[in-house]
């Protein structure tokens, strides 16, 4: 049983060690806008904190309010997003701004956050918890694992793992706890090679006392990814190339990009090719070869290659642009 007193520590630990990031305030002070709660965690999701910071502090620059975000174009919220990956996270962020901005605040409780475009279990629990003070279990991966090996739990069942959190939790601090952990989580706790003699509440952990801590929570096994083949065109005008944008829905939705086929499970040999790059998305992985074409293909616009970044290409088109012009061979192709 993790006691009370073991929250309090780890709480201090967090006073005393905690990570000044652009949407957080530091422990004591009022919390941060619910605005800058939402955009940070929505960011977060499946990418680093690293990446996400200057990121962050971009589109707060551009857009400093739900209402200035809502109002924006769809093309100008992508392009800004460019490069974060996960693009639904993008769409799902400009449907939720704008249902925000139409009812005028923000729910205050997990349960009222749930259920919009993006929001789910977690990024509602640590809205409600961080922004609100609402007694809520925000579980991310750092979260479980923490938990599990105070737990000494192998295979930690979420319900389990937010019924503990929530034992943990103090009625008045449920948000410090919460970034207490993540940090934790991220810092001390870490999955491989844990710093367990850092931690402040060690002495109360089960997996600690198991001697072999990096074995709690057992791994999952992921399943292995498909591979896919693309082909995308490069058409090139005076110092501009054709871009167009890729349909609303799907992967990519919306974002700009080199006109193309329909990805396929079958590799094709492109003999003219003049850049092929691999990428790796969340569930298959792909070799997209990049070969010349005379003809502007699909509806699009010509971009300068020398403002290309003013496009907002996605990771993979982006590779693609720097993988064809540094190809010096590329016009006699």
């Amino acid at each position: 049983m993790v006691t009370a007193n073991a929250a309090t520590r780890l709480i201090q630990h967090y006073v005393d060690n905690f990570r000044c990031l652009p949407w957080r305030s530091p422990p004591g002070e009022p919390p941060p806008h619910p605005y800058r709660v939402w955009l940070s965690e929505v960011m977060l999701q499946q990418t680093t904190v690293a990446t996400v910071r200057p990121r962050f502090e971009r589109f707060v620059a551009r857009w400093p309010t739900i209402e200035a975000l809502a109002e924006a174009s769809d093309e100008d919220i992508l392009s800004e997003w460019a490069g974060l990956g996960y693009y639904a996270r993008a769409r799902n962020l400009i449907a939720c701004a704008r249902e925000l901005a139409r009812r005028g605040s923000f729910p205050m409780s997990a349960a009222g956050l749930r259920g919009l475009p993006g929001i789910g279990a977690y990024t509602s629990a640590a809205i409600a918890a961080i922004a609100f003070g609402d007694k809520a279990a925000a579980v991310d991966t750092n979260v479980e694992r923490v938990i599990a090996r105070l737990d000494g739990m192998k295979q930690a069942a979420r319900t389990e793992i937010e019924r503990l959190l929530l034992d943990m939790m103090p009625g008045d601090r449920p948000g410090d706890l919460v970034q207490a952990m993540m940090d934790l989580g991220a810092t001390i706790c870490r999955p491989k090679k844990p710093r367990c003699f850092e931690c402040p509440i060690h002495t109360d952990c089960a997996a600690f006392a198991s001697g072999t801590p990096d074995a709690f929570p057992e791994r999952r096994q992921r399943a292995r990814r498909p591979h896919k083949y693309g082909v995308a065109y490069w058409i090139e005008r005076g110092s501009s190339i054709w871009l167009v944008r890729r349909p609303a829905k799907g992967l990519l939705g919306g974002m700009a990009a080199l006109p193309g086929c329909e990805w396929t499970k079958t590799a094709a040999d492109w003999p003219n090719a003049i850049g092929t790059v691999r990428h790796v998305f969340t569930h298959f992985s792909l070799d997209l070869n990049v070969v010349p074409r005379a003809e502007p293909e699909g509806e699009g616009w010509w971009q300068p290659i020398d403002n290309l970044v003013a496009a907002g290409l996605p990771t993979l088109y982006r590779k693609a642009a720097e993988a064809v012009l540094a190809n010096n061979d590329r016009i006699a192709a």
